[in-house]
């Protein structure tokens, strides 16, 4: 890995998988999907939720939104302009929680002190007391759940009895669910059609767009401290998007792969080759691939052999 980053000159690895918000590209679903996050959570809503398909990056966006939730906003121009507001959050990744680990979970989170071995009632109870008193300090709670698209109904119906908790001017906890495109069917379960009613802010989360492909590769490796301006030639950034459809998460992995084999290969460009191999060795990406590559194959045996005939 050490010689691969000397040959390109990077500081770090520009696509790794891990959701680094520092990485965070502001395409436009992600610039929306941020956007909506931010202006939902500062207006006091109890639901929000966004959808998106695998590998289209819900996590490095959740990571991006918490991160940007507290950050200094500027001074009111007028003395009778509240200042935006401060939260306290949590995020909870594993979404396979029954109701009762379920307010453990949020009790850990808010560094909320309870008996491992206090019931339900206890439980909520005392989660009550803390989110008021988070509240009364001028405060705001916000949880994220990712992957709710597996959480039992169960616990979903809790959260909902969570956010019945409020006070005259709001509701006392927010809660945000990223989930894949399950969770729509999810929702429309009748015995959480309370909840689905609830949710005031939603949106889906796209992938890239073909005209933003050179940008995010751009963007990669600018963070990671490529001196140059692009690795990637026209042919490979082309092949890359029709490869990986602008899913982030196989995008990283090709590009990663093709930067390998363009090292490997001595040159200080990766070109369209590159990226083909690499999503040879790529299973999702080769097998969205292929069919498109197997049409091109085809279509090229046809028209040798109109010419052939032409020709005879």
């Amino acid at each position: 890995m050490i010689m691969y980053l000397q040959h390109f000159g990077l500081r770090e690895p520009p696509f790794g998988l891990t959701p680094d918000t520092h990485f965070f590209f502001a395409g436009s679903s992600y610039q929306a999907a941020l956007n909506t996050l931010l202006v939902a959570a500062r207006s006091g809503e109890g639901f929000v939720k966004i959808v998106g398909e695998v590998g289209n990056g819900k996590t490095l966006l959740c990571r991006k939104f918490l991160a940007m939730l507290n950050q200094a906003s500027p001074v009111p121009s007028a003395s009778d302009v509240p200042p935006a507001p401060r939260f306290l959050t949590a995020y909870i990744l594993n979404p396979y929680l029954e109701p009762r680990s379920l307010l453990l979970a949020l009790a850990e989170e808010f560094s909320v002190p309870m008996d491992k071995d206090a019931d339900q009632h206890q439980l909520l109870k005392g989660l009550t007391r803390a989110l008021l008193e988070c509240a009364r300090n001028g405060q705001r709670a916000l949880v994220c759940l990712d992957e709710v698209q597996a959480m039992p109904l169960e616990s979903l119906e809790m959260l909902r009895l969570l956010t019945n908790l409020e006070t005259e001017k709001r509701k006392l906890l927010q809660v945000v669910l990223f989930g894949q495109p399950e969770l729509n069917e999810r929702l429309r379960h009748r015995s959480i059609r309370q909840l689905r009613q609830r949710i005031s802010f939603q949106h889906e989360l796209k992938g890239l767009r073909r005209d933003e492909m050179e940008r995010y590769l751009r963007h990669r490796l600018a963070v990671a401290q490529f001196p140059g301006d692009t690795l990637f030639s026209k042919g490979a950034v082309g092949k890359l998007y029709r490869i990986s459809g602008g899913t982030p998460r196989l995008v990283n992995i090709v590009a990663h792969k093709a930067l390998m084999l363009a090292f490997s290969d001595g040159r200080q460009q990766v070109l369209a080759r590159h990226v083909r191999d690499a999503a040879a060795d790529t299973p999702e990406a080769h097998r969205d691939w292929l069919p498109w590559a197997v049409l091109a194959g085809v279509a090229a045996i046809v028209l040798s052999g109109v010419a052939w005939m032409t020709l005879q």
